[in-house]
């Protein structure tokens, strides 16, 4: 499985982006899906997750309120709605995916990860 995120940019506090990951190649037909990020000199963390139909999300405390995980099962294409952003949410977003019909732990190592894209917001 390839995962190709992309819709980060630079935004000013307060304003919004959309991030898109699309699943390509043997993707199982359960497949969670999820956005983990990495500010610079800093480890990885968990942002949100979604289960293979979208049924059951999961957020990080810093992105409850602000941010929405959905997905398009039919494009095995997962998406992160972030608003309210704020500078500490800059870092790289990676998507990641696991073959598990069920929400894997905030701390699980998925199966799969993305290359990541770059959101920058400036105060």
């Amino acid at each position: 499985v390839q995962l190709q995120a992309s819709g980060g940019g630079l935004v000013q506090a307060g304003g919004s982006l959309r991030l898109s990951c699309t699943a390509t190649g043997r993707t199982p037909s359960k497949y969670s899906m999820g956005w983990f990020r990495q500010p610079a000199g800093k480890e990885r963390e968990f942002v949100a997750a979604t289960t293979w139909n979208g049924g059951i999300t999961d957020y990080a405390d810093f992105a409850k309120g602000r941010f929405t995980i959905s997905r398009d099962t039919a494009e095995n294409t997962v998406y992160l709605q972030m608003n309210s952003l704020k500078p500490e949410d800059t870092a790289v977003y990676v998507c990641a995916g696991d073959n598990a019909a069920t929400l894997p732990p905030r701390g699980y190592n998925y199966d799969d990860y993305g290359r990541g894209t770059l959101v920058t917001v400036s105060s």
